[in-house]
C-alpha cells in the first residue's frame, strides 16, 4: 500500500510540473501561430510560476514575444510605448542571467539584444522627434545598457536632454561621452552653446579650450576663442595667439583667415587685408578669405560712392567722378574673389547676394538676373 501511494505522489508532482510547463508550450505554440496576444497572456503566466520563473526558456519565449510585438502593427497597439522593447530587453537579461552568456538560450538572448539595441534606439528617435523626450530618454538609456561601449545613445540622450532643457543632465552625458574618448565638433558646439545658455563664460572658454585641443586647427573654434579674448578686452593677446599659431604652422591657410577676421573686428582693415591676402596665397581654395577680399573691395568701394553721393555740387564736380570711378574699380576688384568663393562652395546665400549686387553696380544686368534666380532657387 505504501509503495502505491508513492507512485500517487510522483503522478501529482509530474501532472503539476506538466501543468506549469504547458503555459511556456503554449505560449510557443501561440507565438508560433502568429497569436501574439495569446502567446502574452501565457508567458505573463508562467515568469510568476515559481516552477518557471526560474528557467531561461521562460525568459528567452518572454523576450521573444514582446519583441515580436513590438514591430507587430496589429499587436504592437496593446503595448503601452516603450513597452515591448523594455519587457523584451529585461527578458533576454534574465535569460543570460539564468542561463550564462554560453548556455542554449544564454546565446540566443545575447544575439537578440543586439537586435533589440536597434530597436531602443529607433525608439528614441521616433519618440524624440515627437518631442516626447522623457520617453526618448528611456529608450537611449536602454540602449546604452545594451551597448555600453556605442556612443551613439549616449548622444542622442544628451539632444534629448537638452531639448527638454535639462542641461545638467545634458552636460553629465557629454562628459560621459569625453570619458569614452568621444569626440566630435558638434558636440563641442552643443556644449558650448549650453554655457553660453547658462551664461556661464568660464564654462565656456573650458570648452572652447578642450575643443581646440581635440581639433587644434578648426577655424571655427579658433574664432570662438579669439572672440573671447576680445570680449574681455584682450585684443592683442588675441592676435599674439594665433600669430604664435602661424609661426608654429606657416603653411595654414586658415590660420591667416582667422587672423584677418580678428584685424576686422579690432578695426584694422589694412591688416585684415594682408593677412586674407596670405591666406589665399597659402591655399587659393579658401572660401572665407576669398569671401572676405570680395567684401573690403566691396565695401571700399560703397564707401567711396557714398562720400561722392554726400557731396555739395561744386565738390562733386571738383572730384566727385575720381571717387566714382576708384569706387567702380574696387567694385570690379571685388568680383573675382567673389566668384572663385561661389566656385568653392555654390549655394553660399551671401556669396551669392554679394555677387548679384555687384554684378548690378557693374551695369552686368544677365549676370545680375543670374544670381537672383539662383537665390530664388534656393529658397524653395
Amino acid at each position: 500500500m505504501k509503495k502505491i501511494i508513492l507512485t500517487l505522489v510522483a503522478a501529482a508532482a509530474l501532472t503539476s510540473a506538466s501543468a506549469q510547463n504547458s503555459a511556456v508550450t503554449n505560449a510557443i505554440l501561440n507565438q508560433k501561430s502568429g497569436l501574439l496576444d495569446k502567446a502574452r497572456t501565457e508567458i505573463d503566466k508562467a515568469i510568476v510560476n515559481e516552477k518557471t520563473s526560474t528557467k531561461a526558456k521562460t525568459w528567452f519565449t518572454r523576450g521573444e514575444i514582446y519583441d515580436a510585438m513590438t514591430t507587430n502593427p496589429i499587436y504592437g497597439k496593446a503595448l503601452q510605448p516603450g513597452e515591448g522593447t523594455k519587457v523584451a530587453y529585461e527578458s533576454y537579461k534574465k535569460a543570460i542571467e539564468l542561463d550564462g552568456k554560453d548556455g542554449e538560450f544564454g546565446k540566443q538572448a545575447t544575439a537578440k539584444l543586439d537586435n533589440l539595441y536597434g530597436l531602443a534606439l529607433n525608439a528614441g528617435v521616433e519618440n524624440y522627434n515627437g518631442k516626447k523626450y522623457d520617453d526618448a530618454l528611456a529608450s537611449y538609456k536602454m540602449a546604452q545598457q545594451i551597448r555600453p561601449q556605442d556612443t551613439t545613445a549616449y548622444l542622442y540622450a544628451a539632444f534629448a536632454a537638452e531639448a527638454k532643457e535639462d542641461f545638467a543632465s545634458a552636460k553629465q552625458t557629454y562628459a560621459q561621452l569625453q570619458s569614452m574618448n568621444y569626440k566630435s565638433p558638434q558636440m563641442y558646439g552643443r556644449m558650448l552653446q549650453i554655457a553660453r545658455q547658462e551664461k556661464n563664460e568660464q564654462e565656456a572658454m573650458k570648452v572652447v579650450e578642450q575643443a581646440l585641443k581635440a581639433y587644434p586647427n578648426n577655424k571655427s573654434f579658433m574664432l570662438e576663442e579669439l572672440n573671447m579674448y576680445l570680449s574681455a578686452g584682450r585684443g592683442k593677446e588675441a592676435i599674439s595667439k594665433i600669430e604664435n599659431a602661424i609661426a608654429a604652422d606657416p603653411k595654414n591657410s586658415n590660420l591667416y583667415a582667422v587672423l584677418g577676421s580678428i584685424y576686422d573686428q579690432d578695426k584694422q582693415p589694412e591688416k585684415a587685408l594682408a593677412a586674407y591676402r596670405k591666406a589665399v596665397e597659402v591655399d587659393p581654395n579658401n572660401f572665407d578669405a576669398n569671401f572676405n577680399l570680395g567684401v573690403y573691395n566691396y565695401n571700399k568701394a560703397a564707401d567711396l560712392y557714398t562720400k561722392a553721393s554726400k557731396m555739395d555740387l561744386a565738390t562733386y564736380q571738383k572730384s566727385g567722378k575720381k571717387f566714382e570711378t576708384d569706387g567702380k574699380k574696387f567694385f570690379t576688384d571685388s568680383v573675382p574673389y567673389f566668384e572663385k568663393a561661389l566656385a568653392i562652395q555654390p549655394d553660399d546665400r551671401a556669396t551669392i547676394t554679394s555677387l548679384g549686387k555687384v554684378y548690378a553696380k557693374l551695369g552686368r544686368t544677365a549676370d545680375a538676373e543670374k544670381m537672383n534666380a539662383k537665390l530664388d532657387g534656393l529658397k524653395k
